[in-house]
Parts: structure tokens; sequence; C-alpha cells
């Protein structure tokens, strides 16, 4: 049939149809691809409010483990492959933590959490956080630190457990 001028009048030269029939293949090709990620890709995760309460009652839990130093519960409750960032900005792990919590001699306050944030990763995961002063008594005196927490939780079999813990302190 030939090629007919474009609206324009003009005939399309060579290289103009051969970027014209590229330009449309790649549109199609990036149709194609976007359909095939809606596909493979799992839609959005909008947690239930169980899992949210859920999170939450084990944050709280992991909270009075460690004011209480309950190292059993501590234990059970942290991946063995923890991160934990302290308030100097040092990597330590699941040992040092458990040991800053369970200290002979050390004791502590009762705390109130200040802007407390739960925000779900899915249905398995999330990040609780809040601001506490933290109080108590180290090697025989009295300590007071403010600082703000993030604790990220998994939830592996069933079972909530911190995966990453960081630790900001703040200056009074």
């Amino acid at each position: 049939m030939g090629h007919l001028p474009r609206p324009g009048g003009r005939i399309k030269s060579g290289d103009e149809r051969d970027r014209g029939l590229y330009q449309s293949r790649m549109t199609r090709f990036a149709l194609a691809l976007a359909a095939v990620f809606a596909l493979i890709l799992p839609p959005p995760v909008n947690a239930a409010p169980s899992d949210k309460a859920s999170l939450i009652a084990a944050a709280d839990a992991f909270d009075k483990a460690q004011l209480t130093k309950d190292g059993a519960v501590l234990e059970r409750m942290i991946l063995n492959d923890l991160i934990y960032i302290d308030g100097s900005g040092k990597r330590l792990g699941k040992k040092a933590f458990i040991d800053g919590w369970t200290a002979p001699g050390d004791t502590f306050d009762p705390i109130t959490l200040i802007d407390r944030a739960v925000t779900m990763l899915g249905s398995d995961a999330g990040i609780v956080g809040a601001e506490v002063n933290l109080c108590g008594m180290s090697g025989g005196e009295r300590f007071c630190s403010r600082i703000r927490y993030s604790d990220t939780f998994r939830r592996v079999g069933g079972r909530w457990r911190a995966a990453y813990i960081q630790v900001t302190r703040i200056k009074s």
C-alpha cells in the first residue's frame, strides 16, 4: 500500500518510521513488563489491627523483661543475630544487649513512654519506638538517661522477636 502522507502532508523518512516502530515496541514492552511485575509482586499489606495489637503486646513484654532484668525472657524474645546499636553508635549483638540489662546490682525505675510510635512493615514485621527517661541505680550510683529507641520486631514461628534495636541518647 505504500506510505501515505501524514496529516501534515509530509511523508515519513525511513529513520522516522524506524524510530516510531522502535518507540512502539518499547512502549508495548514496558506495558508488558509492568503487567508481569503486577502479577509477581505481592499486593501491599495492610496489617490487621490484631497484628498491631499483638506487636504492641510483645513490645510491652519486651520492655518489662528489660526493666525486671528477666534474662530468660529476653533470650527468648531476641533473635540470635540481633543487631543492637547502642547510644554511642557502637554495633553490638544479643549478648551485649542482655548483659546490659541484667548486670548484677543494677536496678531500673518504672518508665513512661513518650511519643510512642508503632509502624507495621507488613504482617510479620514492625517497629516500635518511643522516647523515655531511663533512671535507676548502677554500680551504686544513681543514673538518668533520656533516650529514643527503635525496636524492630519480626514474627518468627508465630512469636514476635527483636531483630534490630537502635538507641539514641538525647541531650538534656
